[in-house]
């Protein structure tokens, strides 16, 4: 559990966190700018989600919330999918999101375990 871990071996997810979630709020505006947004709708959807869940887990990681294990996995799963869903598109901006989801997801599923 996230209580039982000290701080500086959950910050490499933390910083993840937030990295993804920064990563998903740029790729949501970007893909409203883009030409079919209709067609971006389940990406900017799932940016959405992920970058929601992100703040959330790593919210609860730097409290040391008990729940924080349960909610890792959680993101990693929706982070996953959020990857998925932009590694789809050639654009930049959903190019580096869905690094960026992929690298949280690796590290949202170590905390979890």
């Amino acid at each position: 559990m996230a209580q039982d871990r000290p701080i500086d071996t959950m910050r490499s997810c933390i910083e993840a966190c937030y990295a993804c979630a920064a990563a998903c709020d740029n790729c949501s505006t970007a893909c409203l700018q883009e030409g079919d947004v209709k067609m971006m709708a389940r990406c900017i959807a799932l940016d959405m989600d992920c970058a929601q869940l992100c703040r959330t887990a790593a919210a609860l990681m730097a409290r040391g919330s008990e729940f924080a294990k349960a909610v890792c996995a959680v993101c990693a799963d929706v982070c996953q999918a959020c990857g998925d869903e932009c590694g789809k598109h050639p654009m930049d901006h959903c190019q580096q999101c869905a690094a960026a989801c992929r690298r949280c997801a690796e590290e949202c599923r170590r905390m979890a375990a």
